[in-house]
């Protein structure tokens, strides 16, 4: 049985050199990316997500899609 460890490093050698810098350029944006804190919304609707929730109301109507 092959260690983790050493599958791991298999799975490295095999990535062409453009193949892990892509991989690297990858993870350096996703970590920028997620290391931000979404903006408080000014004047927006209170309670919680209609996109999540599926209560989409405007003005008093319920408007489904």
């Amino acid at each position: 049985m092959i260690k983790k460890a050493d599958n791991m490093e298999n799975e490295k050698q095999l990535l062409s050199p453009e193949a892990l810098r892509a991989l690297a350029e990858a993870k350096k944006r996703y970590r920028a990316q997620h290391g931000k804190k979404e903006p408080m919304e000014i004047g927006g609707r209170g309670g919680k997500e209609p996109t999540r929730y599926g209560d989409w109301e405007i003005k008093g109507r319920s408007i489904d899609f």
